[in-house]
């Protein structure tokens, strides 16, 4: 009788090992939250809950304000995170200036994030034109490096790595005929700015990324993977027209290090089930 109990406490023991193992190898990828922000201001831990039990690994935070994350602390929002086993990688910081600087880096790294993105040019500088819908900065490309470069120092000696993320202006000519990301790229310091390509916005701007992969080898630390249907909207991967196996096939020459899944919108697909079907893609196309 306590051969057979023990047998059958080691078969559950077994099958529970299995059954974690197998969700364990599931689990990939990056999700950027700003996908979510919506359902983040109701229920964060609910909704980070999903994004784990989707098959994520890694997150980027778009969620920061007054010193706290989706209204949790630097200890709280690091502690949500382990216990769902999901990893802070990246978070986005578009309101960062040169006063909250080291405060924002200090709450980064109690948090455990690696790099602090600058999403848009900031203090100020970013534009959105509400009669084009387009998008564009004001101050230049060398105003813009500057200020990169001496967060980029900021964030190097608190421990973290900076990156630029970009739209689909930065890869086009301004008025003075200067594309602003070749300028960032040839007057940024490596040591302490690198890059997080959006291959969305770069296709929109009707560049290539590995065109830039290869002029500028190893600098595109990051990326963010999210598609592009016919009518030139939004889309979860595998549901449009980028073509991600080829751009996957020149990671080594972008440097990346880690990717994440974003749709700014999902129209009539809710974002926890656009998320899913992201996934799903991402595992086909042969991201791992």
């Amino acid at each position: 009788m306590k051969n057979n109990l023990r047998l059958r406490i080691l078969t559950i023991a077994l099958f529970a090992c299995f059954s974690l193992s197998a969700v364990a190898q599931k689990q990939f990828g990056g999700l950027a939250l700003y996908t979510v922000r919506d359902d983040m201001k109701n229920d964060p831990k609910g909704v980070l809950k999903q994004v784990a039990d989707a098959g994520y690994k890694y997150v980027e935070d778009a969620g920061y304000s007054d010193g706290k994350f989706y209204g949790m602390t630097p200890a709280e929002f690091k502690n949500t995170l382990s216990e769902l086993g999901l990893e802070p990688i990246s978070s986005h910081q578009g309101g960062i200036t040169y006063e909250n600087a080291d405060q924002t880096m200090a709450d980064l790294k109690a948090v455990g994030f690696k790099y602090l993105v600058v999403p848009i040019p900031p203090m100020g500088h970013f534009k959105y034109y509400p009669e084009t819908k387009s998008m564009g900065m004001t101050g230049g490309a060398a105003n813009l490096a500057e200020i990169l470069n001496i967060l980029g120092e900021k964030c190097t000696k608190a421990g973290l790595k900076l990156l630029y993320h970009n739209h689909d202006f930065e890869y086009k000519k301004d008025a003075d005929g200067i594309v602003t990301i070749d300028y960032l790229l040839e007057n940024t310091d490596p040591k302490h700015v690198n890059f997080q390509m959006d291959l969305f916005w770069v296709t929109k701007a009707e560049a290539s990324p590995t065109a830039y992969f290869e002029k500028y080898p190893g600098r595109f630390i990051a990326w963010h993977v999210k598609d592009m249907d016919e009518e030139g909207k939004f889309a979860p991967v595998g549901n449009g027209t980028i073509d991600f196996a080829k751009i996957l096939a020149e990671k080594k020459a972008s440097g990346m290090k880690y990717y994440f899944v974003e749709q700014d919108q999902t129209f009539n697909m809710k974002p926890l089930e656009a998320i899913k079907v992201s996934h799903k893609a991402l595992e086909e196309i042969g991201f791992k």
